[in-house]
């Protein structure tokens, strides 16, 4: 499901090379609202998993407990230290793929590569092949070696080539690098919410994952601001270098976030 990320990414930049110059940007996001509409098909025939039932008929029968933080169940330093990785990600994720189309169309005085907004669409689909294929590849990687080790490699990687593709001028090595950027700098996608679902049992887990999802997201929304701040100041060089930052912070934060390969969910 993650992975469909980068295949809704990908369709959006086509959007943009096949409608913007035509139609204009309100055209690109009217065409932006017909996918919502599957959603609604989606609710209406999405089953709700076995083992969440399972637990809303044990609850029928008991006391209801809704609290995220519970003797025994987890400990509030594991969900703010999960919180704050979320963020940390977040941060250099938004900071990144929002402009990074602008990092490649900008005229050359104004810091950017100066590519046409074709060309700069058909860099963005090659960097969601490489999205698509870090989402996908997440899941059986870390059963191998592990969620941990797995997904520090991702952000340590990710900070490396991120501080690379910041610093590249040449469009060429840009094409080549940004499927790679994309690979390691979103795929650990994927392991948030295995990782998550395995640190909180049923009964509260669509609650934890929202609150240190969301929680993670609220925190990082100054990214966009932060970042294309610097970017018009700085250059794109040092703004990427920030977001390159928030990777190893994030990586950083798995000191306090436990393994959880081959927990059983309850």
């Amino acid at each position: 499901m993650q992975s469909c990320w980068a295949i809704g990414y990908g369709a959006a930049a086509m959007v943009v090379a096949l409608v913007l110059p035509t139609y204009g940007w309100r055209a690109v996001f009217f065409v932006g609202i017909i996918p919502a509409l599957f959603t609604l098909w989606i609710r209406r025939n999405l089953e709700e998993p076995e083992m969440w039932t399972r637990s809303r008929e044990a609850s029928a029968v008991s006391k209801p407990d809704s609290r995220l933080l519970t003797p025994g169940r987890i400990s509030m330093g594991i969900v703010i230290t999960l919180t704050l990785m979320n963020a940390a990600t977040m941060f250099a994720w938004w900071g990144l793929n929002l402009w990074v189309p602008s990092y490649l169309s900008l005229p050359v005085a104004q810091g950017g590569i100066g590519l046409s907004t074709t060309t700069m669409s058909m860099f963005i689909v090659a960097m969601q092949v490489g999205m698509w294929l870090g989402y996908v590849t997440f899941g059986f990687i870390s059963d191998t070696f592990g969620r941990k080790p797995t997904y520090v490699t991702y952000l340590v990687v990710a900070a490396a080539l991120v501080w690379a593709y910041g610093s590249t001028r040449e469009p060429m090595l840009l094409l080549v690098l940004g499927p790679f950027v994309a690979f390691f700098g979103t795929g650990y996608f994927s392991g948030f919410g295995a990782v998550a679902s395995e640190l909180f049992p049923t009964a509260i887990r669509a609650t934890a994952l929202g609150v240190t999802y969301n929680s993670g997201r609220l925190l990082s929304a100054v990214a966009p601001f932060v970042i294309g701040t610097l970017a018009q100041s700085r250059g794109f060089g040092l703004a990427f270098s920030i977001t390159a930052l928030a990777f190893l912070v994030a990586a950083l934060l798995w000191i306090g976030i436990p393994e959880t390969k081959g927990r059983r969910m309850t």
